[in-house]
């Protein structure tokens, strides 16, 4: 799964969402060569009706190619980056970009498929890779070889409404660390009345199964065994999940009786400051100010309850296999450019998305280590427009956990999770030990069949 966020202004983006595209509009584009340059296609260009995100986009290349005019770059654009229903067509016919975006669950498959360039090689040529969290590369990385390069990543934490928060008497600097927590505060939040609900979750659209997920893995739990054949969900831990679930749905009242909620009904709920609590990944935040009423003053982000674990996301660029060397290495220098460089480019200029009145201060992403992670945070701290303060408490709880990536074949495993989740959320007396029991002999076909 994904998180809510392209950037700091837009929501994940795409292109050439139409199979009926021809391969030159949306695929490799021949040997790569026009009129004596590198020609590469790339996509993830943000739509035009994202009119900040899109000039952004479009300086950052104008200034590449004037920095490497032997480089043309062709920029798609369409909604989202990378739209699961059209995903796996466009790699069978060969309909990729250059460069295309993926998200971390779809790296391995794309290579299994043979479908990525094996970028070992020419890896030396990207300046910024060393500087990248090595638990992102591995994810681009199989058998010893690079076919990808992260992009973005998140982690999953609590956001929780400081305001009701302090109403009740809770301190809002200090966000509940055990579900126990949770689930205490939840029902001392829903006792406001008037509508108010203390947590609220997901349980549709694969995303109820997203966050069981997240919620296991915060137990000290995993979804599948270390060698991805067998579900290891019918565990105390995963037990533990669909109880505190629902126990809070049907003992406490805290969660309210409309189920069956995605993000969107989530996120207008905490817009609103009607719900003290949920899971989600910061890029939410400017979401919840922009679209769904929020102040950022009375939002706050905390690390995952339990202690013991989160999980984490995020995108990368993978390359076409039929691109050529010079496309590669054109490329790789296209990535340094526009993402990959502390504190500049179009995820990284911070001064420039304080003058547009985005929001410069989010925790996330987290994508560098050592000397290039202090630069991008200087540059971000200087330029911070929102309330740091409020996310603290995520920043430092992140360190004592262990950040994990989501399971293999995750969507589908998600739609089986849904129905567990689903289930003690709007059934009183459902069987939370044969729930468990029946998702895992459907996950372990899953596994099987991969």
């Amino acid at each position: 799964m994904r998180s809510t966020g392209f950037r700091r202004t837009f929501v994940a983006l795409s292109v050439c969402s139409s199979l009926a595209l021809a391969a030159t509009a949306c695929g490799s584009g021949g040997d790569g060569t026009a009129s004596g340059k590198t020609r590469i296609t790339v996509n993830c260009e943000p739509p035009r009706s994202a009119k900040v995100d899109r000039g952004f986009f479009e300086q950052d290349v104008a200034s590449f190619e004037k920095k490497h005019p032997d480089i043309d770059v062709v920029a798609h654009d369409a909604f989202p980056c990378q739209d699961p229903k059209t995903f796996d067509a466009k790699l069978a016919g060969g309909q990729m970009e250059d460069l295309f975006y993926t998200y971390f669950t779809d790296a391995r498959r794309v290579v299994d498929i043979r479908q990525a360039a094996d970028l070992t090689p020419y890896i030396k040529e990207l300046k910024s890779y060393d500087s990248i969290q090595k638990q992102l590369r591995d994810i681009y990385t199989a058998d010893g070889k690079i076919y990808g390069v992260p992009r973005t990543g998140y982690s999953m934490g609590l956001i929780y409404n400081r305001k009701l928060f302090q109403k009740v008497g809770l301190d809002p600097d200090r966000p509940p660390a055990t579900w126990d927590e949770v689930r205490a505060d939840a029902k001392r939040i829903a006792a406001l009345g008037d509508g108010t609900l203390g947590y609220a979750d997901y349980s549709a659209q694969n995303q109820g199964g997203w966050h069981f997920t997240a919620e296991l893995y915060s137990q000290g739990g995993d979804v599948v065994s270390a060698d991805g054949k067998k579900a290891t969900i019918d565990t105390p831990e995963g037990h533990a999940v669909l109880q505190n679930l629902h126990d809070m749905r049907w003992t406490d009242d805290s969660m309210g009786s409309k189920q069956l909620l995605v993000i969107n009904d989530v996120q207008q709920m905490m817009g609103s400051g009607k719900l003290g609590m949920y899971l989600s990944a910061p890029d939410n935040i400017p979401i919840l100010v922009k679209e769904k009423g929020g102040n950022y003053k009375d939002l706050a982000l905390g690390p995952m309850p339990g202690g013991k674990g989160t999980l984490i996301g995020g995108d990368g660029y993978m390359f076409n296999k039929h691109d050529t060397p010079a496309q590669i290495r054109a490329g790789l220098k296209w990535l340094d450019h526009m993402f990959l460089t502390p504190g500049t480019g179009f995820l990284g200029d911070y001064a420039r998305a304080k003058k547009a009145n985005a929001p410069v201060g989010l925790p996330e992403p987290r994508l560098f280590t050592g000397s290039a992670d202090a630069r991008d945070q200087q540059v971000k701290k200087a330029n911070a427009n929102v309330p740091v303060a409020n996310y603290q408490a995520f920043l430092e709880g992140n360190h004592s956990l262990q950040l994990k990536i989501e399971p293999p074949d995750a969507q589908q495993i998600y739609s089986v999770l849904d129905s567990a989740v689903s289930a003690v959320l709007t059934k009183k007396d459902a069987d939370i030990d044969q729930l468990l029991k029946e998702a895992s002999g459907k996950i372990d076909g899953i596994l099987a069949r991969g």
